[in-house]
């Protein structure tokens, strides 16, 4: 950890304690060069134990999944609506387990600097651009990975499109096996009705720099949200052809719709 500074009050003796064990690669000041600060996670995360603990009440199976070390893809399903509270519980699981916290950098979505309200915290707090470079500089470094292959077409559904996962690319396939890295797949249940969503904005989207905006009101609900983790996946290198690659890509998928249907039945109640 680097120097304390005025955030550090902010910051409860357990969350620097695990943050003492996570072991950040910074460098003196506190950030690396996609712009994550060791502090600013730190509150990052005060904020979201509360929230996981208190306010969406995660249930959460399988995170010892995710390796204690080493790079890893993490790949879940698309769900957050307007807020990222589904990459937000993810990271805080890994975060919070006893044995082995991990810091997880999130790739997010090209607009996402433009968010109103959000801006480059995320960014200092542990998300990074969405970038299939970026993506593979920070596998270089040993770091875990999330990643939402649905993209857009993930977080902005309509009502009948509830749990129902949309087009993957393979592009994280494809990375997972030029770097020999393990693919966590991670079913995400609740976060979908965080926030009623009665449509899609075509007029305020454009003029905010983003690609689209569900019309629902701005506040997330306080569903109950359940994780499930499977075991890693591991893709042996080749050559291969575009559809094996798909191939891949529906395995993976498959495992994910399996994690969903796990977590649905395991929910008692929405809310």
């Amino acid at each position: 950890m680097t120097k304390q500074s005025r955030l550090s009050r902010w910051i409860p003796k357990d969350i620097r304690a695990l943050g003492e064990r996570m072991q950040f690669n910074t460098s003196p000041s506190g950030y690396d060069a996609w712009g994550f600060h060791e502090e600013e996670a730190l509150l990052s995360l005060t904020v979201s134990r509360w929230l996981y603990e208190n306010y969406f009440r995660v249930q959460c199976h399988g995170a010892e999944h995710v390796p204690h070390s080493g790079r890893c893809l993490i790949i879940a399903n698309h769900s957050g609506q307007v807020f990222p509270v589904d990459a937000m519980m993810i990271a805080t699981a890994v975060a919070l387990r006893d044995e082995a916290p991990r810091a997880i950098r999130a790739m997010a979505e090209r607009f996402f600097p433009k968010t109103p309200f959000l801006g480059d915290f995320i960014f200092r707090a542990g998300m990074t651009l969405g970038d299939p470079i970026n993506c593979e500089r920070l596998l270089n470094r040993e770091e875990a990975i999330l990643v939402f292959p649905e993209g857009e077409r993930g977080f902005i559904k309509s009502p009948d499109q509830k749990y129902q996962l949309q087009r993957m690319g393979n592009g994280f396939v494809r990375l997972a096996i030029e770097t020999g890295t393990p693919i966590i797949p991670v079913g995400v249940v609740g976060c979908e009705e965080l926030t009623p969503n009665f449509g899609r904005d075509t007029w305020l989207a454009p003029k905010l720099g983003l690609p689209a905006l569900p019309l629902s009101p701005p506040i997330a609900l306080p569903a109950r949200v359940h994780l499930n983790f499977g075991a890693p996946i591991v893709f042996e290198d080749g050559n291969y052809s575009d559809g094996e690659y798909d191939a891949m890509v529906r395995t993976v998928r498959h495992e994910i719709e399996q994690l969903i249907a796990k977590g649905l039945q395991q929910r008692t109640s929405i809310y």
